[in-house]
């Protein structure tokens, strides 16, 4: 089901709050693998690798040969069919947490990637604590 959206609305700045308020590193990057945005999660992870500063250089400088290789194989397979758009890339034992690169589209072109890390471990949060 599509969901239509009212372009009176400023929608973008919902969908910028959703990655803002995620707990887990969002990092979008632009077909050229340019850094277009992080989230605060993101350049707190990434502070001794330049942190906000990343902005705007290539993700693949944060890589090694093998990592850039993939990820480039990885964006063609997106490229070739629209409905490519989830990859699983590894399991981080260190942090229990699975990540997968993800497509990003508009009007079902590639326009950029991100990647997603999907945490394994246990909320401790309790349910609705809001004090």
């Amino acid at each position: 089901m599509e969901v239509k959206i009212s372009m009176n609305e400023n929608y973008i700045n919902y969908f910028k709050s959703i990655i803002d308020q995620d707990r887990s590193s969002i990092v979008i990057c632009n077909l050229k693998h340019e850094i277009v945005y992080m989230n605060s999660t993101a350049i707190k992870n990434y502070e001794k690798r330049g942190g906000e500063k990343l902005i705007g250089r290539s993700l693949l400088n944060c890589h090694n040969a093998e990592s850039v290789k993939r990820i480039q194989e990885i964006v063609d397979w997106f490229a070739a069919d629209e409905n490519h758009n989830l990859v699983y890339t590894f399991y981080n034992e260190k942090q229990n947490k699975d990540v997968y690169m993800v497509a990003l589209r508009e009007n079902g072109k590639l326009i950029g990637y991100y990647e997603k890390h999907e945490y394994r471990n246990k909320e401790c949060m309790e349910c609705y604590d809001l004090w």
